[in-house]
């Protein structure tokens, strides 16, 4: 993976899990250490995302990357994974408009425009509804770029062998892209091009600080009805360019793709097999997400329409994801009504069925 070699092609996705319940909203070694340490036998593991700043954040108990005590947190996780031969990333994340002015001292969450996503996010006082947040100034993303920089450094000071950009999903790089949470008439919006200035902005800033082959990027091109996202007709072709510029003008560790998350067959516009619609627009490392099984996983593959696939909920239920493939064993069912909340239960205490074999660091 441009530098970094894998055992295998399975991954572990990106998973919110919201159990740093401490007053630094830092990772543990009694509980994220463990965690990951468990599924080190994936060919690579991708973190939750971690809030680049504290104006990045949009849920209770997540993980930030932000402060001293944060990358102490993490750095003891990327040893004890390193440790047991594991490969691991960690994305860095800034929700924008999906927050709420409870995490702020009462201030609204910053977007690209003042434009309500109408969801609702958990904060400390439950479920509440979203507000119109506060268009971001000229300011302010040049203030959120240097935070992502940060963001970047600290990461690497922490011990991750790389970085990914969380601009999926209807969080803040995906608000710029969209034309329908982005309504800026500035340099940042209108065309295609304005509307992915931002990311490529931060992106170029980033790989002053990190080697652009330890940076990855997630994107979601058919999210459609969740955060407020809509799929327009300019959708799509916003994510060709950014894919195909990604493909021309950059050296990434990868790209991460997700197949739609929800039945888009009716939507106009939208796209309905994303690896398919990409892998030949990109010519790096593409990773594929979202409902796929070992079957699906290795058939997407042999086809040639992704070279690894990331794996979210089996991952929750079996830290041997591997060791189950390779032994074709059957996996285990996930609790949902674990995941979010903030002990061991439905966390580390998932049992392994096979020997999890550990491929020894060379």
């Amino acid at each position: 993976m441009n530098g970094l070699t894998l055992p295998n092609r399975v991954v572990m996705a990106p998973m919110t899990r919201s159990r740093a319940k401490n007053s630094h909203n830092a990772a543990t070694d009694y509980l994220h250490a463990e965690y990951y340490t468990q599924r080190a036998t994936a060919g690579l593991i991708i973190t939750e995302g971690s809030q680049v700043s504290e104006r990045a954040v949009g849920y209770i108990h997540t993980t930030g990357i932000h402060s001293e005590e944060q990358i102490a947190g993490w750095k003891k996780v990327t040893q004890s994974v390193h440790e047991a031969g594991g490969r691991i990333f960690i994305q860095l994340w800034h929700v924008g408009r999906i927050s709420h002015p409870d995490f702020h001292h009462g201030e609204a969450p910053w977007a690209p425009s003042a434009i309500n996503p109408n969801a609702q996010v958990f904060t400390p006082e439950g479920q509440k509804d979203t507000i119109q947040p506060k268009a971001m100034s000229l300011e302010d993303i040049e203030t959120t770029k240097q935070e992502f920089v940060q963001a970047a450094k600290n990461a690497v000071e922490a011990g991750f062998d790389g970085v990914e950009i969380h601009s999926s999903n209807g969080y803040l790089f995906h608000q710029f892209f969209s034309s329908f949470s982005n309504r800026r008439s500035d340099a940042y919006g209108g065309s295609i091009e304005n509307r992915a200035r931002f990311f490529f902005e931060v992106l170029d800033a980033m790989r002053k600080v990190i080697p652009q082959q330890k940076i990855g990027a997630r994107f979601n091109p058919s999210l459609h009805g969740i955060f407020g996202m809509e799929v327009t007709e300019d959708t799509i072709p916003t994510f060709d360019y950014i894919i195909k510029k990604l493909s021309d003008d950059y050296d990434l560790a990868y790209i991460h793709l997700s197949e739609p998350f929800t039945d888009v067959s009716d939507v106009p516009y939208a796209e309905t097999e994303i690896a398919k619609r990409y892998r030949p627009m990109y010519k790096g490392t593409l990773m594929i997400n979202s409902g796929f099984d070992q079957e699906s996983g290795n058939k997407v593959i042999e086809e040639g329409y992704a070279d690894l696939v990331a794996f979210g909920k089996l991952y929750v239920s079996n830290p041997d994801l591997v060791g189950r493939f390779r032994e074709h064993v059957a996996t285990s069912d996930w609790d949902k009504d674990t995941f979010y909340t903030q002990e061991k239960e439905g966390y580390t205490d998932y049992e392994a069925k096979t020997r999890n074999l550990i491929p020894k660091p060379e």
